[in-house]
C-alpha cells in the first residue's frame, strides 16, 4: 500500500515534468499574456497620468484666479480713473462752452458796436472775473487745508522762472490798471462809473489770482477733484478770454495811432470838445505808462493759462515716490562758457541800439525807409546765426550718451506744445508776408530784406523747437550722474588686495575717467556755450516787439495788399504769440543748459 502510493505521486510529478518540458510553447505563449496583463493594467494609469500634465498644462494656461481684494482694489482703480476722465471731460466742456460765449460777445463787438458795446463785454468779464475770484479764495480757504488735500507736488510744475514771469508780467498789468484809472478819472467828466468799476476788479482778481499760482502751482489736488477741475477751467476761460479782449484793444490802439499820428480819447457817447484832461502833464504820464506796460497784459494772460492747465492736469495725480523729493538743481554759473556770453551781449547791445533809434524815430510823424532796412538787416543777420547755433546743438544732443527721460510729465508736454504752438504766430506772419512779397514781384532793397527775414524767421524757429525739444528730453547730467556714482559706491564692497593691485586699478580707473570726461567736457562746453548765446539772442528779440517796435504793420507793404483791416488782425493775433514764444524759450533754453 505504501509503495503503490509512493510510485503514483513519483509517477504524477515526472508526468508533470515531462508535460512541461515536451510542451514549452504553452510558456512561451503564455508569457505574451502576462505582458499584455499588465499593459493593460498600466494604460490607464498612463491615461492617468497624461490627463493629469494636460490639467496642469491648461492651468498653467487659465488665468490665475485674483483674490478678492485684488479684484477690489483693481475695480476701484478702474472707476478712479472713468471719474477723472470724466471729470476732465466736463470741465473742458465748460471752458469751451465760456470760451465760445465770450468769443461771441467780443467778435460781435468788432463787427456791430451799435448792438453790443465794450461795457457789455467788460461786465460780462467782470462776471466771470469775480466767479473766478470766488473759487481761487474758496481753493486756497477750504480745499487745500482739507485732510489728505495735497499729498503729492509735481517737482516739474512752476519752475522759477514761470513763476517770476508770472510775479513781473502780473506787476506790470497791475501797473497797468493803476494808469487806466488814473487815466479815467482825469477824464472824469465824460466817463461813466463802470468804467472805474472794472480796473479795480481786475487789479483785485489779479492780485488774488499772482499769488495763488505762485503758492500752489505744484499741487496734485486729492479732493473736491471735479469742483476743482471746473473752478481751474472756469479761471483758465477767463484768461483766455481777457488775452483776447487785450489783442483787439491793442488792434484799436494800433489802428489810431496808424492813422491819426496820435492817441485819440476814447468815451461811451459822441466825442465833444468838452471831454478833456484836467492835467495834461498827468494824462500824458498816464498815457505812456499805459501804452508801454499794455503788451505785458497779453503774457500775464498766457502764462496763467499754461499754469492753470497745468494745475488741472495735476489735479487726482499720483507721483511716483522717487518723484515726489524734490530734485536737486544745478547751480546756474558761467563756469567754461565765454565765447556764447561775449556774442551773445554783442546781440543785446546791437539790439538795444536798433530799439532805441526806431523808438525815437517812431516818436515822430514818420519814419524813413533807412531805419526800416537797419532794423531787417540786424534780423537778417542774427537769424542764421541762431539756426546754426540751434542745429550745431541738435546735432551734439545725438552724439552725447545722456539717456532720454521717458517718464510721463504733463509739464514738458505742456512747454513742448507752448513752443509749437506760440512759434506758429511769426510764422504765420511770415508766411504771409512772403505771399505777398512774391506776388508784387519787388525789387527794392528794403523788399528783399523783408523776404529774406521771412525765410529766416521760419527756419529759425524751427531749428530752435528742434534742439529745446531734444534738449528737454534729456536726462540732466547733475541728475543721473552723481546717483549712478553713489549706487555703484554702494553696490560695491570693498575688496583685499596688494597695494600694487589697487594701485594698479587706481590708474586704469583714472585713465578712463579722464577720457570719458574729456569727451564729455566738450559736449557739455558746447551746449553752454550754445544755450548762453540762444538766451541772449531770444531776450533781444523778445525787448523789441515787446516794448513798441511793430514795423510789420508800420512798413506798408502787406498792408497795401491785404488790405488795413485784415493785416492789421493778422499782426495783433501773431505778434503776442511771438513775444511769448521768445519768453517761453528763454525758459526752456535755461533748462536745457542746467541739464548740460
Amino acid at each position: 500500500m505504501g509503495r503503490g502510493a509512493r510510485a503514483a505521486a513519483a509517477q504524477s510529478r515526472w508526468g508533470r515534468a515531462s508535460r512541461a518540458s515536451v510542451s514549452p510553447g504553452r510558456t512561451i505563449r503564455s508569457a505574451p499574456a502576462v505582458g499584455e496583463a499588465q499593459e493593460t493594467e498600466a494604460a490607464p494609469e498612463k491615461e492617468n497620468r497624461v490627463d493629469v500634465g494636460a490639467e496642469e498644462r491648461a492651468a498653467a494656461t487659465r488665468p490665475r484666479q485674483k483674490s478678492w481684494l485684488v479684484r477690489h482694489f483693481s475695480l476701484l482703480l478702474r472707476r478712479d480713473r472713468q471719474a477723472q476722465k470724466a471729470g476732465q471731460l466736463f470741465s473742458g466742456l465748460l471752458a469751451l462752452n465760456v470760451v465760445f460765449l465770450g468769443g461771441a460777445f467780443i467778435c460781435s463787438m468788432i463787427f456791430n458796436k451799435v448792438a453790443v458795446t465794450l461795457g457789455d463785454v467788460w461786465i460780462l468779464l467782470a462776471t466771470l472775473k469775480v466767479l473766478s475770484l470766488l473759487w481761487l479764495l474758496y481753493y486756497v480757504a477750504s480745499t487745500t487745508r482739507r485732510p489728505h488735500a495735497v499729498l503729492y507736488q509735481d517737482p516739474h510744475a512752476g519752475p522759477l522762472w514761470v513763476r517770476g514771469s508770472l510775479v513781473l508780467f502780473g506787476s506790470c498789468t497791475f501797473c497797468l490798471n493803476i494808469f487806466r484809472v488814473g487815466y479815467d478819472v482825469s477824464h472824469i467828466r465824460c466817463k461813466s462809473q463802470l468804467d472805474l468799476v472794472f480796473p479795480v476788479i481786475e487789479m483785485v482778481f489779479i492780485g488774488v489770482q499772482t499769488w495763488v499760482l505762485w503758492k500752489h502751482c505744484k499741487d496734485c489736488v486729492r479732493v473736491q477733484t471735479n469742483f476743482t477741475r471746473c473752478g481751474l477751467m472756469l479761471t483758465l476761460a477767463t484768461n483766455l478770454l481777457l488775452w483776447v479782449l487785450a489783442v483787439t484793444n491793442d488792434s484799436m490802439h494800433r489802428e489810431i495811432e496808424a492813422e491819426l499820428g496820435v492817441l485819440m480819447e476814447k468815451s461811451t457817447g459822441n466825442e465833444t470838445n468838452t471831454c478833456l484832461c484836467l492835467n495834461a502833464t498827468a494824462c500824458e504820464a498816464f498815457r505812456r505808462g499805459f501804452l508801454m506796460l499794455y503788451p505785458f497784459s497779453t503774457e500775464y494772460c498766457l502764462i496763467c493759462c499754461a499754469v492753470l492747465f497745468v494745475m488741472w492736469k495735476n489735479v487726482g495725480r499720483r507721483v511716483a515716490p522717487h518723484m515726489g523729493a524734490h530734485p536737486g538743481t544745478a547751480p546756474f554759473h558761467l563756469h567754461g562758457a565765454i565765447f556764447g556770453p561775449l556774442l551773445g551781449l554783442l546781440v543785446l547791445l546791437a539790439g538795444v541800439c536798433i530799439f532805441v533809434l526806431f523808438q525815437i524815430e517812431a516818436s515822430g510823424p514818420a519814419i524813413a525807409r533807412q531805419y526800416f532796412t537797419l532794423y531787417y538787416a540786424f534780423y537778417v543777420a542774427v537769424l542764421p546765426t541762431m539756426s546754426l547755433a540751434c542745429l550745431a546743438g541738435t546735432a551734439i544732443h545725438g552724439l552725447e550718451e545722456r539717456e532720454l527721460d521717458t517718464v510721463k510729465n504733463p509739464t514738458r508736454s505742456l512747454d513742448v506744445v507752448l513752443l509749437m504752438g506760440a512759434a506758429l504766430g511769426q510764422m504765420g506772419i511770415a508766411y504771409f508776408s512772403i505771399v505777398a512779397i512774391v506776388a508784387k514781384r519787388p525789387h527794392e532793397l528794403l523788399n528783399r530784406l523783408i523776404l529774406a527775414y521771412s525765410l529766416l524767421l521760419i527756419l529759425q524757429h524751427i531749428a530752435q523747437n528742434l534742439f529745446i525739444i531734444e534738449g528737454l528730453h534729456r536726462r540732466p547730467l547733475w541728475e543721473t550722474v552723481p546717483e549712478g556714482l553713489a549706487g555703484k559706491q554702494e553696490a560695491e564692497p570693498p575688496r583685499r588686495g596688494s597695494l600694487l593691485e589697487l594701485g594698479q586699478g587706481l590708474q586704469r580707473a583714472s585713465l578712463a575717467y579722464i577720457h570719458s570726461y574729456s569727451h564729455l567736457n566738450w559736449k557739455r562746453r558746447a551746449l553752454k556755450e550754445i544755450s548762453l548765446f540762444l538766451i541772449l539772442c531770444n531776450i533781444t528779440l523778445w525787448m523789441m516787439p515787446a516794448f513798441g517796435i511793430h514795423p510789420e504793420f508800420e512798413n506798408g507793404l502787406e498792408k497795401d495788399f491785404y488790405g488795413y483791416q485784415i493785416w492789421f488782425a493778422i499782426v495783433n493775433f501773431g505778434l503776442p504769440l511771438g513775444v511769448f514764444y521768445r519768453m517761453h524759450s528763454v525758459g526752456g533754453l535755461v533748462e536745457v543748459y542746467l541739464g548740460a
